[in-house]
């Protein structure tokens, strides 16, 4: 004959069980906290996207008009800005993140 002590025992590991089993919400991309370590990487490929498409665009116009390197020289340029552009609004949007943050904790300083 089982105890009743270990019929609440098992209802209640059961209840645990089932609460674990049960799938975990989706997290908003917003909630997702990112390391330093990705955010530079982010950044990094940001700019070499940049390059490569003004890249790709320069060498694929040169091609078409005939010319050595004058649009691949001038795309690489225009693709640099591109890329320093995006990277500066990944940037401030961590800036953002994590003045927010500090908000929400009391800490006017931002650091």
């Amino acid at each position: 004959m089982s105890d009743p002590h270990d019929a609440d025992r098992l209802k209640a590991l059961e209840a645990k069980i089932e609460a674990l089993k049960a799938p975990a919400p989706d997290k908003d991309h917003k909630e997702e906290h990112y390391s330093q370590a990705q955010l530079a990487w982010r950044m990094v490929i940001e700019l070499v996207a940049g390059l490569g498409i003004g890249f790709g665009i320069g060498y694929g116009l040169d091609t078409l008009f005939g010319t050595k390197p004058i649009f691949l020289v001038l795309f690489i340029f225009f693709g640099l800005a591109a890329g320093v552009q995006t990277m500066m609004r990944s940037a401030k949007e961590v800036q953002m993140k994590q003045q927010e943050a500090a908000e929400e904790k009391g800490d006017a300083s931002g650091d």
